[in-house]
């Protein structure tokens, strides 16, 4: 039984993450259409950041100012990569050039890694103590993923119900072409859009970079599992995402406690599977009428 608590503290902290990931999916999916398949690359990359400039004796200011620092860092660089991507687009997804942008930057970030930080895991030191769950010592960041999920989540929600910028991109998410003849600027909104995109997984990825696995090997595993946890709470909405998150990363390390770690991304594929035979929109998801 106390393996089985274990499984839920550390599985609901890890799918955390993913529920970070899936809300950055989101967040470019409303704005523009598209699916940015280089969000784990930008998870890992607020992780070295971590791994690069967090000192082992930092305390919690030295914490807080580097977490922003890494954010902002990301979110610059998304921008840059949104602009890219968007420039070829004339409307949100005409063109399919978006998918190859998307995953030529998650190649290029790879093979930075691979260059600069060679093939080996790098470790990001966890500046708090650890917490105890069920009597065993668990580190901090397991604690501090689910806070981060959160706080993005309602961060979000308030950002488009209370600001002008935000109840612009909602209305660019419902309809594109009024929101263009409202006069909506539009492409200013959705390389916004990848920027605080960027700002989430960045200073996620810096957050929980003690519980990460941080290698030029690694993004694609959480590209796999945020996406899952995405289209399982239903693409566009972040209540889903922070509720699909904790199911793929419970299930996961589940498998990799019963099964071994190698089929924890088969687990997270049946895990999609059936929740799209039995809702194919997602657990939060809308159903929307299409005109043929």
């Amino acid at each position: 039984m106390d393996e089985l608590f274990i499984i839920v503290v550390r599985g609901i902290g890890i799918g955390a993450v993913y529920s970070l990931v899936a809300v950055s999916f989101n967040v470019v999916y409303q704005s523009s259409g598209i699916l940015n398949f280089a969000q784990g690359h930008m998870l890992i990359l607020g992780g070295v950041f971590g791994s690069m400039f967090l000192p082992p004796d930092a305390g919690v200011l030295t914490w807080l100012a580097l977490l922003m620092a890494a954010g902002l860092s990301v979110a610059l660089l998304m921008a840059v990569q949104g602009y890219i991507t968007l420039l070829p687009l004339k409307s949100s997804v005409e063109q399919h050039s978006w998918l190859i942008t998307t995953l030529a930057v998650s190649v290029i970030i790879s093979a930075l890694i691979l260059i600069t930080k060679g093939p080996f895991a790098l470790v990001v030191r966890d500046p708090f103590p650890p917490f105890r769950a069920f009597g065993v010592e668990t580190p901090a960041a397991y604690a501090i993923a689910p806070i981060f999920a959160v706080a993005a989540c309602l961060g979000l929600r308030w950002f488009h119900r209370y600001t002008l910028t935000g109840l612009a991109m909602s209305a660019i998410s419902q309809d594109l072409e009024a929101a263009k003849a409202a006069g909506i600027r539009v492409r200013h909104l959705q390389i916004m859009s990848f920027a605080i995109s960027g700002l989430v997984v960045g200073a996620g990825g810096f957050g929980a970079g003690a519980i990460l696995s941080i290698s030029p090997s690694s993004p694609i595993n959480y590209v796999l599992n945020g996406f899952v946890a995405a289209v399982i709470g239903g693409i566009g909405s972040n209540a889903g995402a922070l509720m699909g998150g904790p199911m793929v990363g419970v299930l996961s390390m589940w498998a990799a406690y019963n099964v071994g770690g190698e089929y924890q991304n088969a687990v997270s594929l049946a895990l999609l599977v059936v929740i799209l035979m039995a809702r194919p929109q997602g657990l939060f998801g809308r159903v929307s009428a299409r005109q043929v």
